[in-house]
């Protein structure tokens, strides 16, 4: 005898027409400044605050990264703010995909206030 199945919850059909769930976008955004761009300019993306907040939090990210990449010209004490920098960055990036993969609005200390203000507009 065969026992029953379950139904799914979702069939995997419906979940291709929606496109990528939020949180998945939004993990995505980071991965580097292309995507979080396309899913600004995407008209099924850029209509969802969830994603327009990490794909801006990305940019805001990116722009910081090349300041800290200007700023290791100064000999010393430029690299030293730049290695600092960039290891408190990547750290703040991570913490960005994990926090966006698990659907939450994790900002990052002062960039997140803009990014959120952008995502807003």
């Amino acid at each position: 005898m065969e026992e029953p199945q379950a139904p799914s919850s979702a069939p995997p059909a419906a979940a291709a027409d929606s496109g990528l769930a939020d949180n998945v976008a939004g993990a995505l955004a980071y991965i580097t400044i292309i995507p979080a761009i396309l899913f600004l300019v995407l008209p099924d993306y850029n209509k969802r605050s969830f994603i327009r907040f990490h794909a801006f939090q990305c940019i805001c990210l990116a722009v910081c990264a090349f300041a800290l990449g200007l700023l290791m010209i100064i000999p010393i004490l430029g690299w030293i703010v730049g290695i600092v920098g960039d290891l408190v960055l990547f750290v703040c990036w991570i913490m960005c995909i994990v926090k966006a993969y698990g659907g939450e609005k994790w900002k990052v200390p002062v960039l997140g206030n803009y990014a959120e203000k952008f995502a807003n507009q």
